[in-house]
C-alpha cells in the first residue's frame, strides 16, 4: 500500500514577504491581516501602501487610518509622514485622514490640549489600535524632557491627559520605575522633577561637548596642519 504524498505549505514571515515580494499584489491580504494585528513594521505598511497604489480598487481605507494611526503611536520617529506621502490626496481629504493629519500636527508642535480634545471627538478612529493612549502619553513625556527638568503637576496633567487618583497612581508608577522625583513648591503645587538629560540640563550638555574622544582629535590635527 502506497504513501500518501504529503503536501507541505512553507510560511513566510512578513518581512520575508516584503523582502522577497514586494509589488507581487498576492501578499495585499498578508499584509492587510499583518496591520490588522498587534504588531507594527514600518516597511510592510509601507509596502502595503505601495501595492494600493498599484491596486488602487483594492485599497481599504479602514486599513489605511490603522496605519496611520499606528505610525503617530511611533512618534517622535518619522512614520506617519513616510506613510502619508504615498496616500493619495484624493484619499487624504476623506474627514477620517484629514483628523489623522491634524492629530499629527497637533503632536508635532507638542499642542497636547488641543491633541486630546481633537482625539476625544474621534476616538472611533484611534480607539481601533490598542494601546495609542498610552503610547501617545509616552511621546508626551519624551517631549517634556528634551525641555524640562521640574515639571508643574498641572502641566504633566495636560500633556498626557490624566488627572486626580490616576494621576496620583502614574506619578507613583514613574517614580518607583523612572527616576522621577515629586517635591512641594511654595505656591506653584506639586512638582515632578524628571531625570536629567543633556537636553534639559545645559550643564549636561556642556561636559558631553567637552568630552571628545582622543581618537577624534587625531583625525582633525592632520586636517588642520
Amino acid at each position: 500500500m502506497g504513501r500518501e504524498k504529503e503536501t507541505t505549505k512553507v510560511a513566510y514571515t512578513v518581512e520575508q514577504l516584503v523582502a522577497f515580494n514586494p509589488y507581487n499584489p498576492d501578499i495585499l491580504p498578508d499584509l492587510e491581516n499583518y496591520v490588522s494585528s498587534q504588531t507594527y513594521s514600518l516597511d510592510a505598511n509601507l509596502c502595503l501602501l505601495r501595492l494600493y497604489q498599484f491596486e488602487p480598487e483594492k485599497m481599504s481605507s479602514q486599513i489605511v487610518a490603522r496605519i496611520l494611526v499606528k505610525a503617530l503611536m511611533a512618534m517622535p520617529a518619522p512614520d506617519f509622514s513616510l506613510c502619508l506621502f504615498l496616500i493619495p490626496e484624493r484619499v487624504q481629504m476623506e474627514e477620517q485622514f484629514k483628523t489623522l493629519i491634524v492629530l499629527s500636527h497637533y503632536l508635532e508642535t507638542g499642542r497636547f490640549r488641543q491633541f486630546w480634545d481633537e482625539a476625544a471627538k474621534s476616538r472611533h478612529i484611534v480607539e481601533a489600535v490598542p494601546g495609542f493612549e498610552q503610547a501617545i502619553q509616552g511621546y508626551a513625556i519624551h517631549v517634556l524632557s528634551l525641555t524640562y527638568q521640574r515639571i508643574p503637576r498641572t502641566v504633566l496633567a495636560e500633556a498626557i491627559n490624566i488627572e486626580g487618583l490616576s494621576l496620583d497612581k502614574f506619578i507613583e508608577h514613574q517614580v518607583a520605575n523612572s527616576g522621577w522625583v515629586v517635591e512641594k513648591s511654595q505656591g506653584r503645587g506639586q512638582l515632578v522633577v524628571l531625570p536629567r538629560t543633556e537636553f534639559n540640563d545645559p550643564a549636561l550638555k556642556k561636559n558631553a561637548a567637552d568630552s571628545v574622544p582622543l581618537e577624534h582629535i587625531t583625525r582633525i590635527f592632520p586636517i588642520l596642519s
